[in-house]
């Protein structure tokens, strides 16, 4: 059996932003419209190092392009401290019409930019025509994403980075000023109050525990991108931005078993699980609304699906194998 392996170098050259922010979209509408076949995905625990592994399959029947993947993803927190990345993943693509393995992808790469175009697409949906100040809380890999992604659907003109890591985050902010669609003026800021006042969108790519920002302190209109916590005790974003935002969702269901952003405030009674407005594939087909004034502030909270990581992997091998990408290796 033939198979195509393709670097990280090579997921990146043949994953764009734009063509990624489209996919989400197609992703996110296909879930909630019940057409995608998408078991909740499954946890494997490694608790001496705090770690998770995660197994992810998705398959979407679009006639036109469908989408037939499965992702397997660790996150181990602590590898930071080894110098090692938070994320590995490999992603395996696979012929819709008979099941037949096409390729491996790496899947950090591709994970990091389905993230970062998750936000791209719910930024695209809920955020200000008038968008043009950005703050980022994290400096790692789903930062980088998280900003190119904001910056490709809204004209972003001033950056404002946070980060507990304060030279990675100067780093980060000297390597991604001018890049692309990003604005030259990116900078790092002392305070997470610093960060948030006054910014139209706020993405938070973290792996804390605890909200990373008071949501006393957001402006009218703000939206907020939240994907770093994707465990029931994992909380990036406080109770005091739930309540003041219209909540919008990847899936009602992955939510409600994993996101801590949602569930200790439901648990604590803050919220109730009504305080979920929609899902971003319903306000993608229509049948939800999304912003209705520009003083709303609105809050996207994603866990990640495996549907998005289906419908990346299928575009990286439409255009890699378009452009002769990756190593062909015989198993």
């Amino acid at each position: 059996m033939k198979i195509r392996l393709f670097s990280a170098q090579d997921v990146r050259q043949a994953l764009p932003m734009a063509q990624a922010v489209d996919g989400m979209k197609a992703a996110y509408a296909s879930v909630s419209t019940g057409q995608a076949v998408m078991p909740l995905r499954s946890h494997v625990g490694v608790a001496e190092q705090q770690g998770n592994t995660l197994i992810m399959p998705a398959y979407l029947p679009d006639e036109a392009a469908p989408s037939l993947a499965v992702k397997v993803v660790s996150v181990f927190p602590q590898n930071v401290q080894r110098g090692e990345p938070v994320i590995y993943g490999l992603v395996l693509a696979l012929d819709a019409a008979t099941g037949r393995p096409l390729a491996i992808m790496e899947g950090s790469a591709l994970t990091a930019i389905r993230t970062g175009a998750a936000s791209g697409a719910a930024t695209d949906m809920l955020a200000r025509e008038e968008t043009a100040v950005a703050a980022i809380f994290g400096s790692g890999v789903q930062a980088r994403t998280q900003l190119e992604a904001v910056c490709t659907v809204r004209p972003i003109q001033e950056v404002r980075i946070f980060s507990l890591a304060h030279e990675q985050a100067i780093t980060l902010a000297a390597e991604m000023a001018g890049h692309g669609p990003i604005p030259a003026n990116v900078r790092v800021v002392d305070t997470p109050e610093e960060a948030v006042r006054g910014a139209d969108v706020i993405c938070t790519a973290t792996t804390s525990n605890t909200p990373v920002f008071d949501g006393r302190h957001l402006a009218p209109g703000a939206h907020i991108n939240a994907v770093g916590a994707y465990l029931p005790t994992m909380q990036e974003v406080d109770p005091v931005t739930v309540r003041r935002a219209l909540v919008v969702v990847d899936s009602r269901t992955a939510v409600l078993a994993e996101a801590g952003d949602l569930i200790i405030p439901l648990q604590s009674g803050d919220i109730t699980e009504g305080h979920i407005h929609a899902e971003l594939g319903e306000i993608i087909s229509g049948s939800k609304p999304g912003r209705t004034s520009p003083q709303q502030i609105t809050f996207f909270k994603s866990v990640g699906l495996a549907a998005q990581d289906a419908v990346a992997a299928r575009i990286v091998l439409h255009n890699a194998l378009a452009a002769n990408l990756g190593t062909e290796a015989t198993l």
